[in-house]
């Protein structure tokens, strides 16, 4: 079984995210969006579109989407098969927090590495 794919976000925490998103925006042209982020579509070696993107976020050092970790970072890694990823993982005594409900975006999970640094799964919806 596959297990990791790909990343699919890159989340973070800063003290002032307002600035910090503006910096990234102006020094190295992240085209960060109203809602905090922004969004790296895949190209292939030519340049042409492929099915994916990588999500990249700044939040608040407060905020709390990545609690029980206190790390102040968070990736999202793509999987193909996300229900018999979790069986293994489970299997082997990882820590699972949290099954997500599948929504348009498709299906999500968290666990915590032996670290404590949260760890999102993420089971795309077919053709993303």
């Amino acid at each position: 079984m596959k297990r990791v794919t790909g990343i699919g976000g890159v989340f973070f925490k800063a003290k002032d995210p307002v600035a910090l998103r503006a910096w990234y925006k102006t020094h190295l042209g992240v085209d960060v969006q109203a809602w905090g982020g922004a969004v790296f579509d895949w190209t292939d070696a030519s340049g042409e579109p492929v099915a994916g993107a990588t999500a990249w976020t700044i939040s608040a050092d407060h905020a709390q989407e990545y609690a029980p970790s206190t790390s102040s970072f968070m990736i999202n890694y793509r999987v193909a098969n996300l229900d018999a990823l979790l069986a293994a993982l489970r299997e082997e005594g990882c820590n699972v927090l949290e099954v997500g409900e599948p929504s348009e975006f498709g299906k999500f999970a968290w666990l915590l590495d032996p670290e404590g640094n949260k760890v999102e799964l993420w089971e795309p919806v077919p053709g993303q």
